[in-house]
């Protein structure tokens, strides 16, 4: 059993069963190839009309909890899609609902992708989850958050099931930062194709 800390509900209008979730470690050679692989049959399934939002939930006061202001940092510098929390402007417990009232009013009907950390079996620490559905921020600390995102990609940074604010304080940075280069790579490198692929259809209207 995962607990997330950073949560989601996928929604498409296709009658096909949407793919079993990804799981896979993120030190495995094709960990881009094959994440960034998932998110664009995610994205193909969007409509052009609906702007795709990432929010990556997560605080830099906890070397755990650091994957998904991490994730947006990078996506921020590296990417064009619109990311809400960063090492700069984290979105955590104390602002999570205010700022997803703010996606809604700046984005119309935006399809959310959750970026979360989350801890689970030792067998399963360093493994990166994406899967339909949100994540459930806080879940894994006992606090109570809306749930987040219609698609999520979640990071396994540590052990649960006991004292999880102290094992979210001792994880090992290099982990946390591994795994988001990780995401954020594979997000990065789905999205441009998504944008290349609107722009194309623009220029031919």
């Amino acid at each position: 059993m995962n607990f997330s800390i950073g949560s989601f509900s996928f929604l498409t209008n296709k009658k096909s069963a949407p793919p079993a979730p990804l799981k896979l470690p993120h030190t495995d050679p094709d960990a881009v190839v094959q994440l960034s692989d998932r998110l664009r049959h995610i994205f193909s399934a969007v409509p052009a009309y609906q702007p795709i939002v990432v929010v990556c939930v997560g605080t830099d006061r906890s070397t755990g909890d650091a994957l998904g202001p991490l994730v947006g940092s990078s996506l921020h510098k590296h990417s064009n899609i619109p990311v809400y929390g960063t090492l700069d402007e984290p979105v955590h417990a104390v602002n999570l609902t205010d700022r997803l009232e703010e996606i809604q009013r700046s984005h119309r009907n935006p399809f959310i992708v959750a970026i979360d950390a989350c801890l689970g079996q030792l067998s399963s620490v360093g493994c990166i989850q994406a899967g339909d559905g949100p994540v459930k921020p806080g879940a894994g600390v006992n606090k109570e958050l809306p749930p987040v995102g219609d698609y999520h990609v979640t990071g396994i940074v540590n052990v649960g099931g006991f004292m999880e604010y102290f094992v979210l304080q001792n994880t090992r940075l290099s982990l946390v930062v591994n795994m988001a280069d990780v995401i954020s790579e594979s997000i990065r490198l789905a999205a441009e194709e998504r944008f290349s692929s609107s722009k194309a259809s623009a220029s031919l209207d």
